[in-house]
């Protein structure tokens, strides 16, 4: 009897702390659900921050783009003009260059008709670099070793001097040359000195008796340094005693145009 009050006893104990173990249980269980969703909502919290950042720098990556188009849209317009600017003056600039030719040619023309009595041995007219050469040999001008212009030699330049004083946008300028015969006398101590005197002496017929402005005009010497034969025969050595007359008309608008001067300025 007693065996059996005790086992009813225990059971009865067992039945009420049932309740007390399915609530605690039911309070563990949701601790741990709330600290989940807690961590859930921090993890949420953390990835809109992070979104918002990605947001604002996608929106200042699209503001940056859209400045960006607007700078180049801007420079392709600047562009555009410029590429029409530069089309403009490289137009001219042929324009120029194509009448400066033709200036050129019609130069070497009315020299070359002007000299026309005289033999190819004696003088050439050629264009070179732009510019009309009259190129005199020593014989034409000069007594071998003398910077003394025989008659021949001045009726040559009083010809030319006839068309310069009709073109007077050319400049001129007398060069000197000798071949590689050492020369030494009382007047000039050597080939240099020899090639400077001749130019000096043609400069000054130009000028003295032809009435040629000096401002237009350069007379300078070579000396040998300049050959256009070889020196090692009599024909080439002559060939490189000679006075070259380099005519050149005047560039100013060419020059105007390549360093910036703007036309209308002109």
């Amino acid at each position: 009897m007693k065996q059996v009050t005790f086992s009813i006893a225990a059971t009865l104990m067992i039945i009420m702390a049932l309740p007390s173990c399915v609530a605690k249980r039911k309070y563990v269980s949701a601790q741990s659900a709330a600290a989940e969703q807690r961590k859930i909502n921090e993890n949420l919290q953390a990835s809109i921050a992070r979104q918002g950042d990605t947001i604002n720098m996608l929106r200042k990556n699209v503001n940056a783009l859209g400045d960006a188009y607007q700078s180049t849209n801007s420079e392709l317009n600047m562009s555009k003009d410029q590429i029409a600017d530069q089309q403009r003056r490289l137009a001219h600039l042929q324009s120029l260059i194509n009448q400066q030719q033709s200036n050129t040619e019609a130069l070497r023309k009315k020299i070359a008709d002007a000299l026309v009595n005289f033999n190819t041995n004696e003088l050439t007219v050629y264009i070179k670099d732009g510019k009309v050469y009259v190129s005199m040999t020593e014989s034409l001008l000069f007594p071998s070793g003398s910077a003394e212009v025989n008659q021949r030699g001045k009726d040559a330049l009083a010809k030319l001097a006839g068309v310069l004083n009709t073109n007077p946008d050319i400049n001129v300028n007398v060069e000197g040359h000798t071949d590689t015969v050492p020369i030494k006398n009382k007047v000039y101590m050597d080939n240099w000195a020899l090639s400077v005197g001749r130019s000096t002496a043609i400069a000054r017929i130009l000028i003295g008796d032809y009435t040629v402005p000096p401002a237009r005009i350069i007379a300078s010497g070579r000396g040998e340094h300049h050959p256009v034969a070889p020196n090692t025969t009599d024909i080439g050595r002559a060939q490189n005693r000679r006075t070259e007359i380099i005519l050149e008309p005047k560039l100013d608008a060419l020059m105007d145009l390549i360093h910036g001067v703007p036309v209308a300025e002109k």
